[in-house]
């Protein structure tokens, strides 16, 4: 992935070294599904409040070499996203107000409340901010076999891509949905959000690769593996040893590699109405 010619966002606050307090507790199996559903992409309100100020505390280790990279490759793809989406906003006659990104170490308060790094990056919008901490790249690598920064970059424009779904009110069906449904027809809107997310993150590659050309040999498979290790089905699987799709709430890896692709190929955000899909 080529971002040189890129410059960095200036909409970052850097709050890596002020972490401080109390973490998540980890450690009932309950817990541990959770944190595992939410682990990547996407922290709600409720779960901040559920699993923030419990357990020990959280040390904030000094930034390394290679979070400080990490932290330029997130200041130039939220720079490219910005440019990107201001340009389709425009099409709809509409502005883009951009969102401010937050890079963390161990544990930040959010406007959608406390947040420890086992929660994953998410979009929180009542403060129209993502929240990243960068060890969750290692995580990525490590463990779920997804490395590459087109990988990297795809996580921020999954979590952008909630801001546009918050800016054009397409979250609205889930956010009128909440409390006057069972559970597992919110899981089900949550995973058409999700899924429209990914979307998203889609279009944003093709309208910069169109622009710039910035995409490599391998860089799509990286966002494939990516989306392939943590579908729901791939995440419980890890996680318990089966699935129960009622609880999905982001898609299975097949469905999550599928809309990527789509907002990929298609380059035409109206064929990304996840809410109106017949099959997902």
């Amino acid at each position: 992935m080529r971002l040189d010619d890129l410059e960095e966002s200036q909409n970052v606050e850097d709050r890596r070294g002020s972490g401080r307090g109390r973490g998540a507790a980890v450690g009932g199996i309950g817990t541990i599904i959770i944190l595992v559903a939410v682990m990547f992409f996407g922290a709600p309100k409720e779960l901040l409040e559920l699993v923030g100020g419990q357990g020990g505390p959280v040390a904030s280790a000094p930034a390394s070499p290679e979070d400080d990279q990490l932290a330029v490759l997130v200041k130039k793809v939220l720079r490219s996203t910005e440019l990107v989406w201001a340009s389709e906003f425009e099409k709809l006659r509409r502005p883009y107000q951009p969102p401010k990104l937050v890079i963390f170490s161990g544990q930040v308060q959010s406007g959608c409340g406390t947040a420890d790094a086992g929660v994953g990056p998410f979009y929180c919008p009542a403060d129209q901010t993502v929240y990243i901490d960068l060890s969750f790249y290692r995580e990525l690598k490590q463990r779920f076999g997804a490395p590459g920064d087109f990988a990297q970059a795809y996580v921020i424009a999954h979590e952008i891509g909630h801001h546009v779904q918050h800016e054009l009110g397409l979250s609205r069906p889930l956010d009128e949905a909440r409390g006057r449904v069972s559970e597992s027809q919110q899981n089900a809107l949550s995973v058409r959000l999700e899924l429209q997310a990914d979307f998203l993150a889609g279009l944003w590659a093709r309208k910069q690769n169109d622009q710039t050309r910035f995409l490599e040999p391998g860089d799509i498979e990286e966002a494939m593996r990516a989306a392939k290790a943590i579908g729901d089905d791939a995440l419980q699987r890890q996680a318990t040893g089966h699935v129960v799709p009622d609880s999905f709430t982001h898609g299975t890896s097949e469905q999550r590699m599928r809309w990527f692709m789509k907002g990929y190929q298609s380059g035409d955000i109206r064929q990304g109405d996840t809410f109106s899909a017949r099959e997902l």
